[in-house]
């Protein structure tokens, strides 16, 4: 109630105004009449006069743009300017807060994964992120107040839409190209759509795969459980002599040692997936695996094969050992299997400028056709599934060295061509290179010169 009293003294002041007017009026005229009169019409003119003026002012505020301040007036009309130019400003920031939560909302959406659809009544866009944009091939600012409908019109989808029944989602095809959409629709507001839309082409890839794997390991399993099986029905119902015994027996062996070898590779595999990423600062000597690699390869060969594994790197490797011998050594005996008898096999590091390096295994075999080298890395393909059960091949040997790879952060390449051979090669990134120290240098030159001997 600021403003009262400056308001009663407004009117105080104009009613002495009229009062001595209408006194001066009465001593000129002599009419008391006529001075009351304009007495009055002169208090409450001024009175007016003055409101006018404030509140003029005050209206021009209003038309404005209010960047300036309200008119400090005092009285009624300033309180009214103040509380005015308050509310406004309050208002203003309200909307600005709000603005700035919307922008960062849809910021948030922007962000996110999922496909983001707003739509009104009438199916038309309201707005869309980018993932929506790109799994219904929209243009997220040309396409809005666009009938979706008319722009993506696949008849599922056109389908799901009118039926207005989203108790379950509607699995799409990507319109984009390959893939698969699951798609939610969700309704609120006065007969507003949120259409919800995630990219699950990986997760049925993935699902695909595990189904796949599944069914291979029961294959690769049931095969020998039959053959075992067989066996031993054979020995329980036959008498065999002492010769044909031990042929079962040997055969039998073979199929055990082709499990064993089986559910080793598939633990491998696991424990691979399953465990953090190795250490960079655990270093481990290349020239010792290499010596170790070297002997099981002339063990397996046993004189078939011309070998040729060059030891003296000098390099040392960060990672896990078991690992990195696990890579190469798969590499080499698949060289020394499926290589014909007097065909070559070389071994070799090579370091390169930016300090990265790799490990070579060139063989003269039978070579693999270009349309298989991009699957050759999947689990249980095998180019030729009958040979590579007689060599003893399980198919996760190469899955396994990409893994180890991976998980060093190089990388397996591979280049073959049919009948003039194959070339392995096991690239290491240069944060996992370094040269040996020299007593290390000193105890594999030992080892290696050794080694090349026999070679």
């Amino acid at each position: 109630m600021t403003w009262l009293l400056p308001r009663l003294l407004q009117a105080l002041g104009a009613t002495l105004l009229g009062f001595v007017v209408g006194v001066a009026v009465h001593s000129a005229t002599g009419l008391g009449g006529l001075g009351l009169g304009v007495g009055v019409v002169s208090g409450v003119g001024l009175l007016l006069l003055v409101d006018a003026v404030r509140g003029y002012r005050l209206l021009s505020w209003l038309r404005g743009n209010q960047q300036d301040s309200a008119p400090r007036d005092t009285g009624l009309w300033g309180e009214l300017a103040y509380r005015v130019e308050r509310a406004m400003r309050d208002r203003d920031h309200a909307v600005a807060r709000g603005r700035l939560e919307l922008e960062q909302f849809l910021s948030a959406i922007e962000a996110s994964p999922n496909g983001v659809l707003m739509l009104d009544a009438q199916e038309h866009i309201l707005w869309c992120n980018r993932s929506a944009a790109d799994h219904f091939s929209l243009d997220p600012k040309r396409d809005l107040q666009q009938r979706i409908t008319n722009l993506v019109r696949a008849p599922a989808f056109v389908a799901y839409l009118q039926a207005g029944r989203f108790a379950e989602p509607l699995v799409l095809g990507n319109s984009r190209g390959p893939g698969t959409l699951s798609i939610i629709v969700r309704e609120y507001g006065e007969g507003q759509r949120l259409v919800l839309s995630l990219d699950i082409t990986e997760r049925l890839r993935a699902e695909a795969m595990r189904r796949d794997f599944v069914a291979n390991v029961s294959h690769e399993i049931r095969t020998p459980l039959t053959v075992l099986s067989g066996f031993i029905e054979t020995l329980h119902a036959l008498p065999l002599t002492t010769v044909e015994r031990d042929r079962v027996l040997v055969l039998m062996g073979q199929q055990t040692q082709r499990m064993q070898s089986l559910v080793a590779d598939l633990l491998t595999l696991a424990q691979l997936e399953g465990s953090p990423r190795p250490a960079p600062d655990r270093w481990v000597s290349l020239d010792a695996m290499l010596l170790r690699v070297a002997a099981d390869a002339e063990a397996l060969s046993a004189g078939r094969h011309p070998l040729r594994i060059k030891l003296q790197t000098g390099v040392e490797l960060a990672g896990v050992e078991s690992e990195l011998h696990s890579a190469i050594a798969n590499l080499v005996t698949n060289a020394v299997r499926y290589t014909p008898t007097g065909g070559e096999i070389e071994a070799s590091w090579r370091l390169f400028d930016d300090g990265s390096g790799e490990i070579s295994i060139i063989d003269t075999g039978p070579g693999i056709a270009r349309e298989h080298l991009p699957r050759l890395t999947e689990r249980f393909y095998r180019v030729d599934g009958s040979r590579a059960r007689e060599t003893g091949g399980t198919g996760l040997g190469l899955s396994i060295v990409k893994h180890v790879m991976q998980r060093h952060g190089g990388e397996l390449m591979i280049q073959s061509e049919v009948g003039k051979g194959s070339r392995f090669r096991l690239v290491f990134p240069a944060a996992r290179v370094r040269h040996a120290s020299d007593s290390a240098l000193g105890d594999e030159a030992a080892f290696g010169g050794a080694a090349l001997s026999n070679h």
